[in-house]
């Protein structure tokens, strides 16, 4: 026991030293992004869990900015790409094209070579093309003709996608939306932000953020996010959470059961865990919480809940499920 509590204390140490850098990053981000904390504190838990991001909120609340702003303080190649119904697949991952100098078809790279990928309107371009950014999410390849070319690394995808507008849109299906590590839903700023952010971009020369790491120390903070640790109580605590979405009568939720579809998948565990030690690390923290899991547990299941027509006609949403299970599930 003793020596675990040592190990906890350099953990805790180390955790400290490495994660310094936050602070920078979510310095240089507040000099753009006004008032939106949670969002930036999801992009930095995506970028160092290795996972993508699904923002869902109306235009105009600074999604774009956001990660451009982000690609800029890791010296990390950005590029935006905007979803219409007639993209296609090469003008996403690349083609084939031939060289009359050499003779011979050479490969031209598409867009999604960079490091943080700006999906823009996701669920307006045909499932051919989601299929072929989602491939290469979770594949971190791309196959042009006979090639497979990895992706650099660090790969980070956020992917928009408009709530209002469903004309001329392909609703991403359930198993590409399991994809994401995380949905973060956006809100619009408050009254005092919305007047600095007025005032910044009535200024002469809008705000610019620093670069200030390299995409090498992202890879190395990512080792050190996965030493976190995480008790065998808050993996418990974990699984009865994902558990509670599948069966929830057998965790005291019978009267949800009938407005559940499915629950969360694997993936859901899985993600949860990542996140929980991101957002320890993140909190400068060498050990998982239960309140870390609380914090990101609606942004890792809103999207992996699938709701009835039962409880969609009663006007219930994945968050309302997701409170009633983290109200009922007992905490370590």
């Amino acid at each position: 026991m003793l020596e675990s509590s040592v190990d906890i204390k350099e953990l805790n140490e180390k955790i400290q030293g490495e994660s310094s850098f936050v602070d920078l990053i979510t310095m240089e981000m507040n000099k753009v992004i006004v008032g939106q904390k949670q969002m930036v504190e999801r992009l930095l838990i995506g970028l160092l869990s290795n996972g993508h991001i699904l923002l869902e909120g109306v235009p105009g609340l600074a999604k774009t900015l956001a990660i451009k702003s982000l690609a800029k303080t890791i010296d990390a190649k950005f590029n935006r790409i905007q979803f219409t119904p007639d993209l296609l697949p090469a003008d996403l991952i690349g083609t084939m094209i031939y060289s009359i100098k050499q003779e011979e078809f050479v490969v031209r790279k598409g867009p999604i070579f960079a490091n943080f990928i700006l999906a823009d309107e996701i669920n307006r371009a045909p499932a051919k093309v989601q299929s072929a950014l989602l491939e290469a999410m979770q594949e971190r390849q791309v196959t042009i003709g006979d090639q497979t070319h990895k992706l650099i690394e660090p790969f980070l995808v956020l992917a928009t996608q408009n709530p209002i507008e469903q004309e001329g849109t392909y609703p991403l299906p359930e198993a590409q939306v399991d994809r994401f590590m995380l949905k973060v839903v956006i809100s619009y700023p408050t009254k005092d932000d919305e007047k600095l952010i007025i005032r910044e971009n009535l200024s002469e020369k809008f705000p610019e953020p620093n670069t200030i790491l390299k995409p090498e120390d992202i890879l190395r903070a990512r080792n050190v996010v996965r030493e976190v640790y995480m008790d065998e109580k808050i993996e418990n605590y974990i699984t009865d959470i994902v558990f509670a979405t599948r069966f929830p009568a057998q965790y005291g939720l019978p009267n949800i059961s009938h407005m559940i579809n499915f629950g969360g998948s694997p993936r859901a565990s899985i993600n949860l865990a990542l996140a929980s030690k991101a957002f320890a690390f993140i909190k400068r923290r060498g050990y998982v919480i239960p309140e870390d899991v609380r914090a990101v547990c609606h942004d890792v299941l809103r999207h992996r809940i699938g709701l009835t027509y039962e409880a969609e006609a009663e006007n219930i949403t994945s968050e309302d499920i997701i409170n009633q299970v983290l109200n009922t599930v007992e905490v370590p």
